[in-house]
């Protein structure tokens, strides 16, 4: 099972679709959510990030909900 991590903002529609993808797809996830948690906000930029969503799998980051590199590591 990958181990997943989601960083996503309250309004950002692409966080939607790749939670509601990997819902689908029955992933479990940890959602990171930058507009209501500060540490996961200061996590996201030192790795050098300004924008949602970035999904972390297995250690590997994918900017944007990039349908098809998720299901090259899922």
């Amino acid at each position: 099972m990958a181990n997943v991590v989601v960083y996503s903002s309250n309004t950002c529609r692409y966080c939607t679709l790749a939670k509601e993808y990997l819902q689908e797809k029955g992933v479990s996830y940890e959602e990171k959510n930058i507009s209501t948690d500060p540490s996961a906000r200061k996590e996201l930029m030192q790795k050098g990030y300004m924008g949602v969503p970035v999904i972390v799998v297995n250690g590997e980051e994918i900017v944007g909900f990039d349908k098809a590199k998720l299901e090259e590591l899922l």
